[in-house]
């Protein structure tokens, strides 16, 4: 018959239209093809925070339109809010061929992190987030300068191999910043690796500190959990474990 599609054709236009976008448009090749340009259209967001969700994720209302935006772990302390309760993220907007999501961070600085652990090998959004939530940006670069495996296996997901491909190939890609007189710093102003209980606590104390809260604040958090707790959990969850003591 005339003007027939070839079977081919036909099976690629049907098995496109099967894959949806956020907008409910069928996505096809030439737009998977055009998402470079997509990735970069919406890089930060100011709005109030209406939903949280366990696993990081948020609902920021922007003007009325609720955006769902995946946060690492302390993001929201960090960020603060301006006198009238909104927050502002910067965002990186992630696409695949069959989703689009928005992440969303403090800072500028933050974000750059972010965007540099994706281009690690075998790094996802998922590791990335949860590498954040463990160490933000400035710990990130601080425990990559003094070559700390010990930091990075212990979050959730990290295991050696990965870790030891962080330390490889971020080396020089993050700004090391300043550390005298952290509350985390340790001897000769390195912060401290956390190996022991001691350890443990100190990085808990500065990184509460660091996201807002008080140091007696801090201080009656990491001293309410318990020393059997603390042994061997990963960093991230005796975080939030401490976050939880702290909103009680």
């Amino acid at each position: 018959m005339f003007g027939a599609q070839p079977p081919d054709a036909a099976t690629a236009t049907r098995s496109a239209a099967l894959r949806i976008d956020v907008r409910g448009r069928p996505v096809t090749r030439e737009i998977v093809a055009r998402r470079g340009t997509v990735a970069r259209m919406i890089g930060r967001l100011a709005g109030r925070v209406v939903a949280q969700e366990a696993d990081g994720g948020l609902v920021l209302d922007v003007a009325g339109v609720g955006y769902e935006v995946i946060v690492p772990l302390g993001t929201l302390g960090r960020a603060g809010t301006d006198e009238s309760g909104r927050l502002t993220l910067w965002v990186h907007t992630h696409v695949r061929e069959d989703a689009l999501s928005l992440f969303g961070f403090a800072d500028e600085v933050e974000r750059a992190a972010f965007r540099v652990l994706l281009g690690v090998s075998n790094v996802g959004p998922k590791i990335a987030v949860a590498v954040l939530g463990a160490l933000p940006a400035g710990e990130l670069a601080a425990a990559v300068a003094r070559k700390d495996l010990g930091a990075l296996t212990s979050i959730s997901g990290v295991g050696k191999r990965i870790a030891e491909r962080l330390l490889l190939e971020l080396r020089d890609k993050l700004p090391v910043p300043p550390v005298a007189g952290s509350a985390a710093a340790g001897p000769a102003g390195r912060p401290a690796q956390g190996r022991g209980p001691g350890g443990v606590e100190e990085r808990l104390r500065g990184t509460l500190t660091t996201m807002g809260f008080k140091p007696a604040e801090a201080e009656r958090a990491v001293a309410s959990m318990d020393d059997v707790e603390r042994e061997g959990a990963p960093f991230e969850v005796l975080l939030r474990e401490a976050l939880a003591l702290l909103a009680k």
